[in-house]
C-alpha cells in the first residue's frame, strides 16, 4: 500500500471521486489504476479564508507499487508501515490473585480491557454507579440538585471524560502505535469510524456512553469482572508490598498487583494512600472560567464566509499575561453545554459538555489560568484546598446554582441581569453572580487581559454579553502519585495510572497510560 499526502480537495467538491482524481493526479498515474483507497487522515486548511480546502491523507492499493514510487520521489509519497499495536509476551508469568483496577475511567477501563485480552482476569471496583443509572442520577441532579457524592459527573463508570465533548485529540508522540489501538477498540465498541482519521476526533457525551457500555460488555466476556458502588477505603500493606485491599470499609479483597486509575477528584482516596505511605507531590495546575459564545460566531470567525458548508468549529488559544502566567483555553466545547459537574456538597464545579452533533447554538470552553506552589503553599495538599475554596466561593455566590456574568459586568465588578444576544445552554440551574468575588485578583485580571487579546484572534471573543462562568478547577489533578519506569509506586505491587495520577490529560492520554501499565504489570510478573 502507498501512503499519500497532502490532498488538496476544495470544500465544495468533496467527493471521493475528487479524492482519487487528485491522488492519481500526484502521483502522474491513470484513476482507474487505483483499485482501492482509504482516507487515513483528514483536516481542514483554513488559513485562507477564501479558499478553504479539505487536506487528505490517503492510503491506495495500485499495481507496480515499485514503479510509481521510483517516478514521485516525494516525502509525501511513500510505502505504507505497518502501524499495528504488538505487544509480545514472550514469558506469560502468572498472578497468584486476580489484578485489581480501582476506578473505570479511560485509563483504568484500557488497563483492564488489555489485561482481559491477553487472559488475566481483572475486577474493576468503582465507586459510582454503571453508566446507565449513572446518567439517570446526573440529570436528576441538573434538575433538583440533589447530589449523590459517589456517583455524579466526576465519579462513575467512565469516568469525567464520558460527561464532556469525547475529545480524542492529543499532541503526544505514539511510536508504539497505542493512540490507533485505542482509538481501534473505542471503533469496535461502537465510535464513529472517522475518529480513526479525523485531525481533531471527538465521540461526543451521547455516544461516548454507549462505546462504554459495550467496552463493559466485552470485558466481562473476556472475564473481567465490574463492581460498582465499591468505594476503596484502606489498604493492607506488609513489608513495603500490597497484599489486601479494604473496600466500603468492610470487606477485605486479597491483591498483589493494584492499578490505582482513580481520577482527579478523588480527594478523599488521595489522602488515604498518603496516609498508607505512598509517595506523593504536589504539582502546579490552572483555574478559571468557563466563557460562552454563538457557535455561528466562533464559525465565522474560522471558516468566514464558508461556515455554513463546514462542521461547527473549535479553537485553541494561549496568552502570557502580563505577571508571566500563561492563560489559555482548554477543553472547547463547540455547539455544547456548561454544566455543573460538582462532586462534593457545599462546593461548585462547572465543565463543558458536547454531543457528537455538537448542535446547540451555543459554543464554550474554558479559560484557565495557570496557579503553582507561590499560590496556595507547599505542603501536599495545599493545591487541593486551594481547589476547595474556590469551589465553596463558587457555591456560595450562586446560591448553589452555576454562578453566571457577562464580561462586562466581569470587568466592570457588577452583578449582572439579563442576558443579551449570547443565550446560554446549561446543564443545571444558575443565578446571575459576581465571579469577582469568587476567583483571586490575579486571576480575574489575567483573564480580562487574554479576553481582550483573544479578541485580536477571533473578532467578538471580548464582546460584552459574552458569558462568563465560574468555577473551573478541575482542570488537572493537584497531586502526583510517584512511580518509577516500571510504573510501581514505592509500595511494591501498586500502579497509579491516568490522569488523576497526574500522568495523562485527557481521555487519549489516560486510555494510552492504561495500555502501559498493562505491559509494565506483564513484564513485572515473575
Amino acid at each position: 500500500m502507498i501512503r499519500v499526502r497532502q490532498i488538496k480537495i476544495n470544500i465544495n467538491n468533496n467527493t471521493i471521486d475528487e479524492i482519487i482524481y487528485k491522488t492519481a493526479s500526484k502521483l502522474k498515474i491513470n484513476k482507474n489504476d487505483i483499485s482501492s483507497i482509504e482516507v487515513v487522515k483528514k483536516s481542514i486548511d483554513a488559513r485562507d479564508k477564501e479558499n478553504i480546502n479539505y487536506i487528505y491523507e490517503v492510503e491506495i492499493d495500485v499495481k507496480n507499487e515499485k514503479k510509481i514510487l521510483d517516478n514521485n520521489k516525494s516525502n509525501d509519497i511513500y510505502l505504507k508501515e505497518d502501524e499495528t499495536y504488538n505487544f509480545d509476551i514472550k514469558n506469560k508469568g502468572n498472578m497468584k490473585n486476580r489484578p485489581i483496577i480501582v476506578g473505570s475511567g479511560p485509563s483504568g477501563l484500557f488497563c483492564a480491557y488489555m489485561l482481559s485480552e491477553y487472559g488475566y482476569k481483572p475486577i474493576i471496583i468503582e465507586r459510582g454507579e454503571k453508566v446507565e443509572d449513572r446518567v439517570k442520577t446526573i440529570e436528576k441532579f441538573w434538575k433538583t440538585g440533589k447530589l449523590n457524592k459517589n456517583s455524579n459527573v466526576q465519579f462513575g463508570e467512565g469516568g469525567a471524560g464520558t460527561f464532556s465533548d469525547g475529545k480524542l485529540n492529543t499532541l503526544v508522540r505514539d511510536k508504539n502505535f497505542r493512540m490507533k489501538k485505542v482509538f481501534e477498540i473505542f471503533v469496535e465498541c461502537g465510535a464513529p469510524k472517522e475518529i480513526l482519521y479525523e485531525n481533531k476526533p471527538h465521540i461526543g457525551t451521547d455516544l461516548l456512553r454507549n462505546v462504554i457500555i459495550n467496552m463493559r460488555n466485552k470485558i466481562t466476556a473476556m472475564g473481567g469482572y465490574f463492581r460498582y458502588n465499591t468505594l476503596l477505603t484502606n489498604l493492607v500493606i506488609e513489608n513495603n508490598t500490597i497484599k489486601q485491599i479494604e473496600v466500603n470499609n468492610d470487606e477485605l479483597i486479597p491483591c498483589d498487583n493494584l492499578v490505582i486509575a482513580i481520577g482527579h477528584s478523588a480527594r478523599d482516596t488521595f489522602k488515604m494512600l498518603h496516609e498508607n505511605g505512598l509517595d506523593m507531590m504536589s504539582k502546579p495546575f490552572a483555574v478559571g472560567v468557563r466563557i460562552q459564545h454563538t457557535q455561528e460566531m466562533i464559525n465565522k470567525s474560522q471558516y468566514g464566509s464558508f461556515s455554513k458548508l463546514l462542521p461547527p468549529s473549535d479553537y485553541k488559544l494561549t496568552y502570557t499575561a502580563k505577571d508571566k502566567r500563561g492563560v489559555y483555553s482548554f477543553c472547547m466545547c463547540p455547539g455544547g453545554y456548561v454544566v455543573n459537574a460538582s462532586s462534593e456538597e457545599g462546593n461548585l464545579v462547572i465543565n463543558g459538555m458536547s454531543n457528537y452533533k455538537r448542535d446547540s447554538k451555543v459554543s464554550n470552553s474554558a479559560l484557565i489560568v495557570q496557579v503553582s506552589n507561590k499560590d496556595f503553599g507547599d505542603n501536599l495538599f495545599d493545591g487541593m484546598q486551594f481547589q476547595i475554596k474556590l469551589e465553596k466561593l463558587a457555591y456560595e455566590e450562586g446560591k448553589g446554582l452555576i454562578p453566571v456574568q457577562l464580561y462586562k459586568d466581569f470587568k466592570e465588578n457588577i452583578l449582572s441581569t439579563n442576558f443579551k444576544t449570547v443565550k446560554p445552554e446549561f446543564k443545571g440551574g444558575y443565578n446571575f453572580s459576581n465571579i469577582n468575588n469568587i476567583l483571586p485578583k490575579f486571576i480575574c485580571n489575567d483573564l480580562i487581559e487574554a479576553i481582550e487579546y483573544f479578541n485580536t484572534k477571533i473578532k467578538g471573543y471580548n464582546n460584552d454579553d459574552v458569558i462568563i462562568s465560574g468555577v473551573e478547577t478541575r482542570t488537572s489533578s493537584p497531586i502526583r502519585i510517584l512511580r518509577g519506569d516500571n510504573y510501581m509506586s514505592n509500595i511494591k505491587g501498586i500502579y497509579p495510572i491516568g490522569e488523576g495520577a497526574g500522568y495523562a490529560g485527557g481521555i487519549t492520554t489516560s486510555a494510552m497510560d492504561g495500555i502501559r501499565c498493562f505491559e509494565k504489570i506483564i513484564c513485572n510478573i515473575k
